[in-house]
């Protein structure tokens, strides 16, 4: 996935609009934490958070605009950065053994790639510096698991991005993690002891609908590419994988996969951009749709367009009954102690909008 596209859309979003970063401090939900709302903040003041993750009360966010990772007390509010001076936090993923965080933004093998694209690991109490645990650039360039053309023949640059993880899920015996990385068109998956990453799951281009024969980086491979943005481990033991589908209404997918091959179990069809995804105990899936709303393509949007108005997250039944909760460009997802969480407001920070990112809790309520 590259991020540019994203920002570029986004910024259409905001273009002649005014007073964003204070609409950002209420819209969409309830300033006070235990109001009785359909959708509560949790903590607010956050630069660009995206992935989230959650172990004993404790809920982590990847504050990509700061660079560092922040603590959270759902109860309480209270927010402090445990992990500082990273380059493009995307996710966390908290294990029994530590903290997984994943950086992104690998454009280029010869760009100034410093800490980006890669797997850190924080041992034990997360309070010791992050160690480089896996480089997921490098698996790239040595692998290429979803064979499209890396480089142009020509001009030896890449067509689109080669790395771009966005989100990492814990495996079910709670140490490794896979990682979805939205720039190859895979999911890998990081053993507990640092070894070399593998491939766990590879999406197939999107071929359907408004993708049919949409040009790509080889004519092998036309169509969208999956691009897959989040991943998660229901309490069913499957792994649940978001794809992008390249922002393409309708033709996102989830793909529930076996935990042990990566092989296809089931799919959800017929999303919007799916940035997110997260499992409840009783098997309803939710899928954050981070643009959804948002003007199309990169026109301006009319002058009385409200911002808080993009974005929102899709409820799925096991028995696919859909219900929708209107929260402002959701990305991350957590499912947490019975609570689902999300990142909100969690691209404005790549628009120069200070302080509009939170973690917001979304309550049954807020599904209609």
């Amino acid at each position: 996935m590259v991020r540019h596209r994203w920002t570029r859309r986004a910024a259409a979003v905001f273009l002649a609009l005014t007073g964003v970063a204070a609409t950002a401090g209420t819209a969409g939900a309830a300033e006070d934490p235990g109001a009785d709302e359909p959708v509560t903040v949790i903590a607010t003041g956050l630069e660009g958070p995206f992935g989230l993750s959650a172990r004993y009360e404790n809920i982590f966010v990847a504050e990509s605009g700061t660079g560092q990772v922040v603590r959270v007390n759902p109860e309480t509010g209270d927010s402090t950065p445990v992990i500082t001076g990273l380059t493009g936090p995307a996710a966390v993923a908290r294990t029994v053994d530590g903290l997984a965080i994943i950086t992104s933004g690998a454009e280029a093998p010869d760009a100034d790639l410093s800490g980006t694209s890669s797997v850190y690991w924080v041992f034990g109490d997360i309070k010791g510096p992050p160690q480089l645990f896996a480089d997921l650039l490098a698996y790239e360039l040595a692998n290429n698991p979803d064979g499209q053309v890396q480089f142009d023949p020509e001009t030896g640059e890449p067509p689109d991005s080669l790395s771009n993880p966005f989100a990492v899920g814990t495996a079910p015996d709670g140490r490794g993690f896979y990682v979805a990385d939205g720039g190859a068109n895979d999911v890998l998956y990081v053993a507990p002891d640092g070894g070399q990453p593998r491939t766990f799951f590879v999406p197939p281009v999107v071929t359907t609908g408004a993708c049919a024969g949409v040009q790509n980086n080889d004519p092998a491979h036309t169509g969208c590419d999956p691009v897959p943005t989040g991943v998660t481990v229901g309490p069913d033991g499957k792994v649940y994988v978001s794809t992008l589908s390249s922002e393409v209404p309708g033709e996102g997918i989830v793909y529930v996969l076996d935990p042990a091959t990566g092989a296809v179990l089931d799919t959800i069809e017929g999303l919007d951009g799916p940035t997110g995804v997260a499992v409840d105990d009783d098997g309803n899936v939710y899928v954050s749709e981070v643009l959804f709303g948002a003007p199309p393509g990169e026109e301006a949007p009319p002058p009385d367009f409200d911002p808080s108005s993009v974005g929102r997250i899709v409820k799925i039944s096991p028995s696919g009954e859909r219900t929708y909760a209107a929260v402002t460009m959701p990305t991350g997802l957590l499912w947490f102690k019975g609570t689902l969480y999300a990142s909100a407001w969690s691209i404005a920070g790549m628009l120069d909008i200070p302080a509009a990112g939170q973690v917001v809790a979304v309550h049954d309520s807020a599904f209609n």
